[in-house]
């Protein structure tokens, strides 16, 4: 049976799953690459800007090509080019040939997040999704919290070349299976929008660079002009897109308070996360000396936090309404996080990895109620471009808070003790859940009705 839903929600895990761990395994395993390759560790950072940067190129022109093509073509297409990259990446004897499979790599995945998200929203009506957080959470946010276990296992125990090559049978998978058990899903053809491309291809790159800069170099005076040239042509980007009538990426999908609103807090959330996934391994490490594997150990106990929240979220989104679950969520993780800040790296293991169970519980509420709820309105015809935007807002919150954490540090580092000083850069982590909640307030309770689109 073509497009079976159960068939549909295994290839959508499977695909994002690939793309969100390998956004954080990296992490762990520069060090030895570096080492591998004979460089120096700050050398190796070229890997991961490759990524991000190509990743920002592709991502916004998902939704057009899923509209013109198919989402079907173009996911299993995807799906294929990122397994190959990865072969490339795993088999790489260089650095310039490992950066430069990494780039096609990045760019194969800019696609595959929103147009594996199109596919599944293409497939369930809204009220059916709220019924999927279970499937949700495995890529969204259980996924980062994995890539550094991972990591840390084969650096342990194995080579950093497994790192890659662990993507390959999965991607084989997802596109014998893509091949065999979807039918194509209804197309909406359009001029494609060349110049609004141009603006977001070369501004959103820019802008993502600058943020990484920000974090291994701080504010120089090439990282200001970076961050100036990039936010002019993403403003220059959203006025043009306002303005012509077949856009690369519609606007005015924003003027829907729902979607504009979660898709905020969505950003914010994950920022947060990815601050703190980012720094607090660093803190333990630097105060223990733990290894790379051992900082993994504590944070790991997170992704199991959000795996209950996926279970519980569907009666306490039905008991309490969907705004005050996403609500709570953020409250909790603030709270949790001023207690895991206050401890520091001093506080019993055990006891830092409950703090982190309870972090993925309440941040998965939110995480996953804002992806469940961003789409209730949006129509079928707007679903690819809806996904390819929200998407691109997540991937600037994530690079937003590890140069936000990154830079607190560096600034703190300079008139306290490194214990304190990290414990103050994680508090930025707070201040953006802060800013998420405001957010919230924008959204009355009756917006999270559903409307129901047919899939197609």
């Amino acid at each position: 049976m073509k497009n079976h839903p159960i068939i549909i929600m295994i290839l959508y895990v499977i695909a994002m799953f690939m793309v969100a761990i390998d956004g954080t395994i990296m992490n762990v395993i520069l060090p030895i690459i570096a080492r591998d390759f004979n460089i120096f560790a700050n050398e190796t950072n070229g890997i991961n800007i490759g990524y991000l940067s190509s990743i920002a190129i592709s991502l916004p022109a998902a939704g057009y090509l899923a509209n013109r093509f198919g989402v079907k073509k173009v996911f299993v297409i995807a799906v294929f080019f990122f397994s190959l990259a990865s072969f490339l990446c795993g088999i790489a004897s260089t650095l310039t040939g490992l950066i430069a499979a990494r780039v096609l790599q990045g760019l194969a995945g800019g696609i595959i997040t929103p147009v594996s998200m199109a596919l599944l929203f293409r497939t369930f009506s809204p009220a059916e999704r709220q019924k999927l957080s279970r499937t949700l959470v495995l890529p969204i946010a259980f996924a980062p919290a994995v890539g550094p276990l991972v990591g840390g296992l084969f650096a342990e125990y194995m080579s950093w070349h497994w790192a890659f090559f662990i993507n390959i049978p999965f991607g084989i998978v997802v596109v014998v299976f893509g091949l065999l058990t979807l039918n194509e899903f209804e197309l909406f053809d359009s001029k494609f929008d060349l110049k609004g491309y141009l603006y977001v291809a070369f501004g959103l790159p820019i802008f993502m660079l600058t943020l990484s800069l920000i974090a291994s170099e701080g504010m120089t005076w090439k990282v200001i002009l970076f961050g100036l040239i990039g936010s002019a042509l993403l403003i220059q980007f959203y006025r043009y897109e306002k303005k012509i009538t077949e856009p690369l990426l519609d606007m005015h999908l924003y003027e829907d308070r729902l979607f504009c609103s979660l898709s905020f807090v969505a950003m914010c959330s994950m920022g947060a996360l990815m601050g703190m996934l980012y720094l607090f391994p660093l803190m333990y490490q630097s105060m223990y000396s733990a290894s790379a594997l051992e900082s993994s150990l504590i944070v790991f106990t997170e992704a199991l936090g959000l795996m209950a929240a996926s279970r519980i979220l569907p009666k306490t989104s039905k008991e309490l309404g969907m705004r005050t679950v996403i609500q709570g969520g953020l409250v909790g993780t603030m709270i949790v996080f001023m207690i895991i800040i206050t401890l520091g790296p001093t506080a019993n293991p055990w006891i830092l990895r409950g703090l982190m169970f309870c972090m993925g519980i309440f941040l998965g509420q939110t995480v996953i109620g804002a992806q469940v709820s961003a789409f209730n309105h949006i129509t079928k015809k707007n679903m690819s471009k809806a996904t390819t935007l929200y998407n691109m807002v997540n991937r600037v919150g994530a690079a937003i808070g590890i140069a936000l954490v990154a830079i607190i540090l560096l600034l703190a580092q300079q008139v306290v003790e490194s214990t304190l000083a990290y414990q103050i850069a994680l508090v930025g982590t707070v201040g953006l859940l802060l800013v998420g909640f405001a957010f919230t307030l924008f959204v009355r309770p009756n917006a999270f009705s559903l409307s129901e689109h047919k899939a197609s």
